[in-house]
């Protein structure tokens, strides 16, 4: 019972491919049709997602991470939030990779036990990669106009943000 969860995956596989014999569907021309499908997506999301991490890039490269972060810690203070989490709040909502980089050092120079490192942890697991998100899925289906979706968005993360530094002081201290 201990290594269910290692056979679940083919177990999954192995029942698809038996209820698609069971139905006649011819199971490899579906696949190929699937992965074309699949292909051909991916290729046309690519532009968003290259202006993308150009960008993430930029922006740590130029060392314009640094001075946001700096600009932005009185608001962080009043906020509530640790100043040394100022650049996960603005990373996070861009790449996800990125995030997981800055946390890690946001956990290298406080320590996980910290309050900046737990309140780290909660931004990272309570908030999304926006941005990315957007440029996937919209670019996917060729949506350009986003409408309310990036407000709404950034104002999701904003009270993730702010909501997370709450949740440990009243959890943790």
């Amino acid at each position: 019972m201990d290594k269910l969860g290692a056979y679940a995956i083919p177990a999954t596989v192995f029942l698809i491919v038996l209820f698609g014999l069971m139905r006649g569907v011819p199971l490899f021309d579906t696949f190929v049709a699937g992965a074309k499908e699949g292909l051909s997506s991916t290729i046309s999301i690519l532009p968003s997602l290259i202006g993308l991490m150009m960008a993430v890039a930029m922006l740590n490269a130029s060392g314009a991470l640094d001075i946001l972060s700096s600009m932005f810690s009185p608001v962080a203070k009043f906020l509530g939030l640790p100043p040394q989490v100022m650049p996960l709040v603005l990373i996070k909502p861009i790449s996800g990779s990125g995030s997981t980089a800055v946390l890690a050092q946001i956990f290298q120079d406080c320590g996980t036990e910290s309050f900046a490192g737990r309140v780290a942890s909660v931004m990272s697991g309570s908030t999304e990669t926006t941005f990315y998100a957007i440029a996937v899925y919209f670019g996917a289906v060729g949506i350009k106009k986003t409408r309310h979706t990036i407000p709404a968005a950034v104002t999701a993360d904003f009270t993730a943000f702010v909501v997370s530094a709450l949740s440990v002081r009243l959890f943790f201290q």
